[in-house]
């Protein structure tokens, strides 16, 4: 069955359901539950550098979907193909209460001048796209005109594409490839992960202002996460001790057999509690494409704090998620790296072939990486 697709057009907002700013995690698990508008789903990513290169989901035929690379969040949305081959689902763009296209209306440059009001084309040529705040519409396919169609009156020259991006104040330039600017979709959702060894982690939320929460290794209680982040999106008894047993060591009065854990998939998180109920472990994860654990996880922007060099440094060293596996290394250890332990999370998984289905994870004083083939680190643990 082809299910036609009626889609909003917000400028510098969204369109139909997907608002800019959303996280990856979000905009996959919204798509899963709507499979029946959205069939056909590719995620197109650097595979060797999928930790900080930008991704694209192509929701086909007609919308490409581009993700900030740090953060994984809805940078740029592209609509194309707005009169599609038979069979195809058709679509019908708004704009408020205004059709802007539909299978038996062609957007024109004359209509899109007369709903938006003037505007400057994006070039010297009146051919050109036209651009408004956090809206542009292009009158080429894929960016590349095709001089044997060229419309002779350039009024009627139909929309090939419809390009939705945050907003930017005059005279501002922003990357097309950053980071989206802070926004309403973003609230509650965690900014960074500051991890300090042996203490546990300062999370910072959205909105930027908000004060941090502090989670401490042996003092943070089941009923105090439960306050502060909610109830988990699963509670989980340990049955792989492997990342436990790494390390070599157990804290006192920890038993794992008998110990659980909350996961926080929202956040990237998981707190491992000993039978007392108090945090013993945190693992936060990077949720890097290609990897096992791929959109289990939200990603948690996650960073290894070090110790100031003396009582007057406000800006002690730190190392970051999407650094490489050997930066970090050096910054837990300066000597070799341990010897790491083999992880194959698809042991169970015939069917499933990923380009970094085997990890390996490496154990320093209080901390585990958990690492790629390519040197990028999936998820640290804090113990």
């Amino acid at each position: 069955m082809v299910y036609a697709l009626d889609l909003d057009v917000r400028p510098g907002s969204g369109l139909g359901v997907f608002e800019l700013g959303a996280s990856l995690w979000n905009v996959l698990d919204l798509l899963r539950r709507l499979q029946h508008s959205f069939p056909q789903v590719d995620v197109k990513y650097d595979v060797e550098s999928g930790a900080i290169t930008p991704l694209v989901l192509y929701i086909r035929p007609h919308l490409e979907l581009l993700f900030s690379g740090k953060t994984q969040r809805l940078h740029t949305i592209v609509l194309r193909k707005l009169r599609i081959a038979a069979g195809e689902p058709p679509v019908t763009l708004r704009y408020k209460d205004v059709i802007l296209s539909s299978p038996e209306d062609v957007l024109k440059r004359v209509f899109v001048s007369r709903t938006f009001g003037p505007t400057y084309p994006s070039g010297d040529d009146l051919r050109s796209d036209l651009r408004y705040p956090g809206l542009w519409f292009s009158f080429v396919e894929d960016g590349v005109a095709d001089p044997l169609k060229a419309v002779e009156d350039p009024r009627m020259q139909e929309v090939k594409r419809v390009i939705i991006s945050q907003k930017v104040r005059e005279g501002e330039e922003r990357d097309a490839l950053g980071e989206p600017i802070e926004c309403a979709v973003m609230k509650g959702d965690i900014i960074r992960a500051v991890a300090k060894v042996h203490e546990g982690v300062a999370l910072y939320f959205y909105p930027s202002d908000t004060p941090p929460l502090h989670i401490k290794l042996g003092e943070t209680t089941t009923q105090d996460l439960t306050l502060d982040l909610g109830t988990p999106n699963r509670v989980h008894y340990q049955d792989d001790v492997r990342m436990t047993e790494i390390h070599g060591s157990t804290r006192v009065g920890e038993n794992s057999e008998s110990s659980y854990f909350y996961n926080y998939f929202q956040h990237g998180i998981d707190f491992m509690l000993s039978p007392a109920h108090v945090v013993v472990k945190i693992i936060l994860h990077t949720n890097v494409p290609g990897s096992p654990l791929f959109q289990r996880y939200k990603r948690c922007n996650w960073e290894i704090e070090g110790k100031p060099e003396d009582d007057e440094d406000d800006t002690p060293p730190c190392k970051r998620f999407y650094e490489r596996f050997e930066t970090i290394s050096h910054f837990l250890s300066p000597r070799e790296p341990p010897p790491s332990m083999l992880l194959d999370r698809t042991d169970d998984e015939e069917a499933l072939t990923l380009p970094n289905a085997t990890s390996h994870l490496y154990g320093y004083d209080g901390v585990v990486l958990e690492v790629s083939e390519s040197s990028q680190v999936l998820a640290v643990m804090l113990f």
